[in-house]
Parts: structure tokens; sequence; C-alpha cells
């Protein structure tokens, strides 16, 4: 093992993404609207609006949005921001942030079971 240098952080890349294709395939999700408040939330180094080049977000076809990030970032900010943007919405009741994989994370419908067909025999 090579020794570290001191002062400076190892450049470390992890790519996450977001598939969203259920909800924007039943037209009730917004892809751009959500990229855009990606853009304007994440945090780096504390300070909103600071991406530069240390994290890029963009649309990976069919209903995927990407964020690369060239500094330690959490996977776990990213479902909380995405939590957030669905609770802006409204859509919290219907839509779960579900992680499928390492970083891949999948917005799903909540599974309704319905119920009606047990009243019927009263």
């Amino acid at each position: 093992m090579a020794p570290a240098t001191k002062g400076k952080p190892a450049k470390v890349t992890k790519k996450y993404t977001i598939n969203c294709s259920q909800p924007v395939s039943d037209k009730i999700f917004d892809l751009s609207a959500f990229e855009k408040f990606l853009h304007d939330k994440i945090k780096v180094e504390n300070r909103v609006g600071n991406l530069g080049d240390s994290v890029t977000i963009a649309q990976a076809g069919d209903g995927k949005i990407e964020v690369v990030a060239h500094i330690p970032f959490s996977g776990r900010y990213l479902k909380y921001l995405t939590k957030k943007f669905l609770k802006k919405q409204q859509l919290r009741d219907w839509l779960r942030v579900v992680s499928t994989s390492k970083g891949v994370y999948e917005l799903r419908f909540f599974n309704v079971v319905d119920e009606d067909g047990e009243d019927d025999d009263e």
C-alpha cells in the first residue's frame, strides 16, 4: 500500500442513479423539475449552489437521473432530498424511495391492498 499524502483527501468518485421511470411514464412526476431541485439544493462544503466540477447532475434517459460526485458524498443525502421533493410536490403519500442496489435508488408506488372485499360478508 502506498502511503497517503498529508493534507489532501483521496479523490473519490461515486455515481448514484435515481430511477424515476415508473412515475414519469404515468405523467405524475416532472423529471426536469426534480433535476433543477437537486441542482438548487445539494450542498457542497456546507453551501448551496456550490456544485462546481465536484458534483454533476444529468438526466440519463428513460426517467433516470445520474449524480456523479468527485467528493465524499452520501447516498442517504440523495434519498433525503428525493423525499423532500416528493413532499413538496405532494407525492409522498403515493411514492416511496427504495434502494435497489448500491448507489441505485428507485421511486416506487406504495402497494395498496384492496380491503373492501372483506366487508361484503357482513
